[in-house]
């Protein structure tokens, strides 16, 4: 016979010794002194011993019993027959909610030195990163089409109101993602009631921009509950490897430090871009930028140098790293990503029952972690950004006028401008004989700084019929509601 091993079945028996036959092939394992079992094939000892402890060494062909038993520490879990091999594939679930915990990144000040924890989704969020490194490596191995940081972050690229201004008469059909981020941070004030007739209301929103920010600001929001929340799954992470350490399980250790490094890395990364805000400086001699954002049921007066007025007209937010524009250090962030999943796919069923859940537990709570992340209104955070750092607070009032009469009245009371005809279309596209009159009634008030308070003379007019008469009476009303409404507005603030 040849040498003979030593070790401990699955279900924990001794073996004594393990020997083959040279001349059989055949394999004897001793279990105790009076016990043992003849394999004829190789193969049927290879299920047997699969995750056993074997000690290698030598033992004499004469010793037939042994003078002391082998002392093993036993394992958690270790004869529990349910195993957890489906988490293998871990990179792909959570993949939405870490992609848009990694939005985050960019944004917060400490953020990209809290990434140290086994977060899901490697894989959904490897092959979307992948997309803006530039090369034909990274090309071949996240295909697709090529997009920017602020694109991906979501910190740049939606469309906004159409915008017309009061005094030049520009008309900007669509504007960017500021004015939108800034029109709907309007729809969410309350407005104060302006009392006159109701059909359906419409918030007009004024706001006073005093500041004129630079070309550039960059900055990033400091919150103070992030570092407390981050340590949670950092904490569970870091001790759920311990814990597989202890259990001498190095497929689920390894798998788990893995993806901490791995997340970790592209948290550095990602972190290191610059979150800023530029705008167009205006021309020399430009008129005041005064003018209306009109937005769905929502119309917000800029008042303010035509340098404060575009930076939300015309201003963007962008993202600065210092590889663009191939971007090879997030292309390599994520052919880490794609190595960890890969990794986890192979290596995650080799662990015990134990790894296997502590490695669940790893994964369950940073994918809590990054469902908090998520809920997160990064849109609010860039709003503040905007408010807070660029506009410097600015001075805004807003009311709620109860017909779109009285509302269009109250926006040229407002803009102050004397050049009110287009914009009064714009707010009131109807052309019909009635409103022809009474628009070019209110045109000529305000352009000559009359008060609009009428009398019944003014609606008196024989030529219409009795229904246009009485509409008229209602517009004029309307417009008189509006503005008693503005001159009480302007007398309390």
């Amino acid at each position: 016979m040849e040498a003979m091993l030593f070790g401990v079945t699955q279900k924990g028996d001794i073996v004594h010794a393990v020997a083959r036959d040279a001349m059989t092939s055949s394999l004897w394992v001793q279990i105790d002194d009076t016990y043992s079992i003849c394999y004829e094939h190789i193969n049927q000892i290879a299920g047997e011993f699969f995750n056993l402890l074997i000690v290698n060494m030598q033992v004499p062909l004469s010793s037939t019993t042994m003078s002391h038993h082998a002392t093993v520490t036993p394992i958690p879990l270790q004869g529990s027959t349910f195993s957890l091999g489906i988490l293998a594939v871990a990179g792909l679930f959570g993949g939405e909610h870490a992609l848009s915990a990694t939005g985050t990144i960019p944004l917060y000040k400490q953020r990209r030195w809290l990434g140290w924890y086994n977060s899901p989704g490697s894989y959904v969020v490897a092959m979307r990163y992948g997309e803006l490194a530039k090369s034909s490596l990274f090309n071949g191995l996240f295909p697709g089409r090529r997009t920017e940081p602020t694109a991906l972050l979501e910190v740049d690229g939606r469309s906004g109101p159409k915008f017309r201004a009061a005094h030049s008469g520009t008309v900007m059909e669509e504007t960017g993602h500021l004015a939108a981020l800034f029109a709907e941070g309007c729809r969410e004030m309350q407005g104060v009631p302006v009392e006159g007739r109701v059909t359906r209301r419409v918030g007009v929103t004024i706001a006073q921009l005093e500041h004129i920010p630079e070309l550039e600001v960059s900055s990033k929001v400091d919150p103070s509950c992030l570092p407390l929340f981050t340590s949670i799954p950092v904490l569970v992470s870091v001790s759920t490897c311990a814990m597989c350490a202890v259990a001498h399980d190095w497929y689920s250790f390894s798998m788990i430090l893995l993806g901490m490094l791995a997340n970790g890395i592209s948290s550095l990364v990602l972190g290191s871009g610059v979150f800023y805000f530029t705008h167009p400086g205006p021309a020399r001699g430009s008129p005041p930028g005064d003018g209306v954002l009109f937005a769905d049921n929502e119309i917000i007066v800029l008042k303010g140098e035509e340098g404060a007025v575009n930076a939300i007209t015309r201003g963007s937010f962008g993202l600065r790293f210092a590889t663009e524009p191939y971007y090879h250090d997030i292309g390599w962030c994520s052919v880490l990503l794609l190595l960890q999943f890969i990794a986890q796919l192979v290596l995650v069923p080799q662990g015990t029952p134990f790894g296997q859940l502590m490695f669940v537990v790893s994964i369950g709570v940073s994918w809590g972690y990054n469902i908090w992340l998520s809920s997160l209104d990064k849109e609010k955070i860039q709003r503040d950004f905007l408010v807070n750092n660029v506009l410097q607070q600015p001075k805004v009032h807003k009311y709620s006028l109860g017909t779109r009469t009285s509302t269009a009245v109250f926006v040229l009371l407002a803009c102050g401008s004397q050049k009110v005809e287009r914009l009064l279309d714009d707010l009131l596209p109807n052309n019909t004989k009635v409103w022809m009159q009474w628009k070019a009634s209110i045109i000529s008030r305000l352009e000559g700084g009359r008060s609009l308070v009428f009398q019944p003379s003014d609606w008196a007019d024989p030529s219409l019929a009795v229904e246009e008469r009485a509409l008229l009476e209602t517009l004029y009303k309307d417009a008189q509601s509006a503005y008693e409404g503005f001159m009480g507005s302007q007398h309390s603030s």
